[in-house]
């Protein structure tokens, strides 16, 4: 049973003619009316459970046979063994050709995550776009072969509901009142519409024009084949739940299997997550004088467990293994290319699934506070803890689900922050389920949840504001709809007590009650805290990344300025403020309160000024902090003009190529790197930028080794990285044994008088000392060409004044110099420069100062490598 969307994609321009505030409001449509549904629905389930309690239902869950459980999980392994199906047809639909292998664990991932947490369009296209895209599909492939994954799932539903409807006359909708003749007439209509699909295929119509769009009609084994494939996904779903039904239960079986085409349609309709509570409204409506309404969702409560919670964690599971076998290959340095390919495709996957488990353990939380606890487990609890522990524990676990719904949204989008604040929350959760009564099965599920994020970390990457990310539509309504759905199953469960003002104030073993009312009014406060927040945060600025016009703009003016450091912009992961004269530009990067420019603003003297207090007046604009990163000396002046205060990050080494050479007493240990790499075959090359595109694959070959060994990933903002498309605008320093290449830097020329290098690599294998012998040669050659400088970048935190009535911050930074070698080789970094001979000059950090300073600082490190330590970092 799945439902198959198109992947993600820009949505396109609207007509000029349709008003702003209709195309602001219109992606809250669907959202707005799956809350409604779910509104209504839940309203007439309480009506038509007025006679239960909720201990029936929990014990009737509890009473499902093992032997109809284990039926159940047979039905739906079969079931999803049929899911690769859609899959399989769509590709050869469109012409493409993937191992079954491939198709399958695609689809068990895909339909894992997407049918738990419905928004297909979101979850299982965006996973199948990321899969099928690494295995050599286009965007236009992917986009057609899941359009037709989708008619195939509509034509089973059709065809389907058609056959039930017109040879059972479906009596249970009775009492939906929908009178029986117009069933089976709606059913003749499905069933005409799916006959024309066979129709047009038989009669060998090539293709359909629809909408100006030309469709392609396939083959008849392949429609018979869609038919086949749909029919047993969904009879197999509806076993399921069929054999959880309790014993003379009287329900027909094609009567059971209309009304479960019915209640499924009509819950993916409403795009709630899963369906639920629609799903079971529905249910219940249509058998609820047939079988006892306890029992009917007793069986409900364990097919959601088995058919949506068991495939989804299985789905987790399997990611999981892959990227432990991952992580234990790049740990052996095996394998190479297996692990390039897995971090290529499988990796991406990773968050959208840790956001989906954060999500449901969100939920769980929720939900365990608003249902009685066990009565058990809470007296042996109280006879060792205190109770106003027990209480607190009890709040401070919905809180901590709320927060983590919440953070579900935010671990899709890959953001650090949120990855940090989840591993806290799930903490939280883990001792309060202990602490509040013993619920040992929500701690290991949120163990399991801790596990896996703390294992994925090197997934969540992106160091953004969780404030500043968008917050989706449809993640608002679940977020609402899980929220709404926890309070809702408290008042079903508490139902039975009279509610007044005391009972806020009662505090007892037994009063599950007002737990439940605290806990509701912790969640409503803390989503109501996020939303103001939200809210009232300053407007988030519209900017977009550099065009492709502009970035040839900065090509053009980067070889006319004298700072080398220009060339960071062509990256293009910046964002770019021109001079009004067009003759300079200042780069800028925004982290969460703080805009933070890259260097001194480039151009002539006017255009500094000029847009450096531009720079200021839209960062005051947005209510953020305006920074300067590494600036020099040179323009102090302008900084405090813009009122902002300095601090020294380090200092810049910059060696006069007139007067470096390698003879003479004080070179020694030059030459013998030298000899040392020329005795190991090693040969300096400087390849010019109209050459460098024939050599980029084995020029990311070493790059990808680099990776690897270093255990890291790509930083950025103040340091390149690895962009074919960056990389082939610039000469490039090789070194060469057997013509094979073993390391490289690219290289940077600013108006004919400076070199400076970037993005510096080498192989494993390399000889000992070969970008020393790299830096050489290449000051080498700049002093033949007519250069006069060459940088060799920060030494951070040198240079620090060592006076007892220094500032804080230089004492501060001479003692991480001294003693910070676990975390960073300053003091060796700053002694490999110093056998050059560099003049030193010092860079600087301007910004606000007094309390915004921390946050400022953080927002630095943020962009550039994350942690206070890579405030400093090249």
């Amino acid at each position: 049973m799945s439902a198959v969307t198109l992947p993600n994609a820009e949505p396109p321009a609207g007509p000029a003619g349709v008003p702003r505030w209709w195309r602001g409001a219109r992606p809250w449509l669907t959202p707005v009316f799956g809350l409604a549904a779910l509104a209504v629905m839940l309203l007439l389930l309480a009506r038509e459970l007025s006679h239960v309690r909720y201990h029936e239902i929990v014990a009737a869950a509890r009473a499902v046979p093992w032997q109809a459980l284990l039926l159940s999980v047979a039905a739906t392994i079969a079931s999803y063994a049929v899911l690769p199906g859609y899959d399989a047809i769509a590709l050869r639909w469109v012409g493409r050709r993937l191992r079954y292998r491939q198709i399958a664990f695609a689809s068990i991932i895909t339909y894992g995550v997407s049918q738990t947490l419905g928004f297909a369009a979101f979850t299982g296209s965006s996973l199948r776009l990321r899969l099928w895209s690494a295995w050599g599909l286009d965007t236009w492939e992917i986009a057609r072969a899941a359009a037709f994954s989708g008619a195939t799932f509509t034509l089973g539903i059709l065809t389907l509901t058609g056959l039930v409807g017109v040879v059972e006359p479906l009596v249970a909708l009775q009492r939906l009142h929908l009178p029986v003749m117009a069933v089976r007439l709606l059913s003749a209509l499905c069933l005409c519409g799916s006959s024309a699909w066979v129709a047009i295929s038989v009669a060998r119509v090539r293709s359909l024009r629809l909408g100006g769009h030309e469709l392609r009609v396939p083959a008849p084994s392949l429609v018979a084949r869609q038919y086949a494939v749909a029919a047993a996904d969904w009879c197999l779903a509806a076993l399921s739940l069929w054999v959880l039904l309790p014993a003379g239960h009287g329900v027909g079986a094609l009567a059971f299997f209309g009304a479960f085409l019915l209640s499924q349609g009509i819950g993916l309709l409403s795009h709630v997550p899963g369906g639920i509570g629609v799903f079971e409204t529905l249910m219940v409506l249509q058998f609820g004088d047939t079988v006892r309404a306890d029992r009917l969702l007793g069986a409900i409560l364990a097919w959601r467990a088995v058919y949506y919670l068991l495939p989804f964690t299985g789905a987790i599971a399997l990611l999981v293994t892959h990227e432990a076998r991952w992580q234990r290959a790049r740990l052996a340095r095996a394998a190479s290319m297996v692990s390039a390919g897995f971090e290529r495709w499988a990796e991406p996957l990773l968050p959208t699934a840790i956001g989906a488990m954060t999500m449901i353990g969100g939920a769980m939380l929720l939900l365990s506070g608003a249902t009685p606890s066990l009565h058990g487990r809470m007296r042996m609890l109280v006879d060792v803890m205190p109770l106003g522990v027990v209480e607190l524990s009890h709040f401070a676990a919905s809180v901590a689900g709320t927060g983590l719904v919440v953070l579900g949204w935010a671990l899709t989008r890959r953001l650090d922050a949120a990855a940090q604040l989840t591993r806290v929350l799930l903490g939280v959760g883990i001792a309060a389920s202990l602490l509040k009564g013993l619920d040992y099965e929500e701690a290991t599920a949120l163990s399991v949840v801790f596990v896996v994020l703390t294992a994925s970390r090197r997934a969540f990457y992106r160091r953004a504001s969780l404030l500043a990310e968008p917050l989706s539509p449809g993640w608002v309504a679940a977020v609402l709809a899980v929220v709404g759905v926890s309070v809702w199953t408290g008042l079903f469960a508490f139902r039975h007590v009279e509610y007044s003002t005391d009972l806020w104030w009662h505090f007892a073993e037994r009063a599950d009650a007002p737990r439940f009312l605290r806990a509701s009014a912790g969640a409503a406060i803390a989503l109501g805290v996020v939303g103001a927040v939200r809210l009232l945060r300053h407007a988030a600025p519209v900017l977009a990344l550099p065009t492709t016009s502009e970035l040839e703009e900065v090509a053009a003016l980067v070889p006319r300025l004298p700072e080398t450091a220009a060339a960071l912009a062509l990256l293009g992961d910046k964002h770019l403020m021109f001079a009004e004269q067009r003759d300079g530009f200042l780069m800028y990067g925004v982290s969460g309160g703080s805009w933070v420019a890259l260097g001194d603003p480039m151009g002539s003297d006017h255009s500094r000024r000029e847009l450096a207090w531009r720079f200021r007046e839209a960062a005051d604009q947005h209510g953020a902090a305006p920074v300067f990163y590494e600036v020099s000396n040179r323009h102090l002046p302008l900084y405090i003009d813009l009122g902002l205060t300095l601090f020294k990050l380090g200092e810049e080494g910059r060696v006069p190529l007139e007067s470096f050479a390698v003879d003479g007493g004080g070179r020694r240990g030059l030459r013998r790197t030298i000899r040392d790499v020329e005795r190991a075959g090693g040969a300096f090359e400087l390849i010019e930028s109209t050459q460098v595109p024939t050599g980029l694959p084995e020029l990311e070959r070493v790059s990808n080794a680099w990776l690897g060994a270093k255990a890291t990933r790509e930083k950025g903002f103040s340091l390149g990285r690895w962009d074919p498309t960056y990389i082939e605008r610039f000469p490039c320093a090789v070194i060469r044994i057997d013509r094979r290449i073993v390391a490289f830097a690219n290289v940077w020329t600013g108006n004919g008088s400076e070199l400076s290098v970037d993005l510096m690599r080498h192989l494993p294998d390399a000889p000992p000392g070969a970008m020393e012998y790299l830096f050489i040669q290449l000051m080498l050659l700049g002093r033949a060409r007519g250069f006069r400088w060459m940088n060799l970048g920060m030494a951070p935190l040198s240079g620090m004044e060592a006076h007892a009535l220094a500032p804080r911050w230089h004492r501060v930074a001479r003692l991480l110099y001294s003693h910070a070698e676990h975390f960073y080789n300053f003091r060796g970094l700053r002694a490999w420069k110093e056998k050059f001979d560099p003049e030193w000059e010092p860079r600087y950090l301007a910004s606000p100062a007094g309390l915004a300073l921390p946050r400022v600082l953080a927002n630095v490190a943020s962009l550039i490598s994350g942690g206070i330590a890579g405030l400093v970092l090249r």
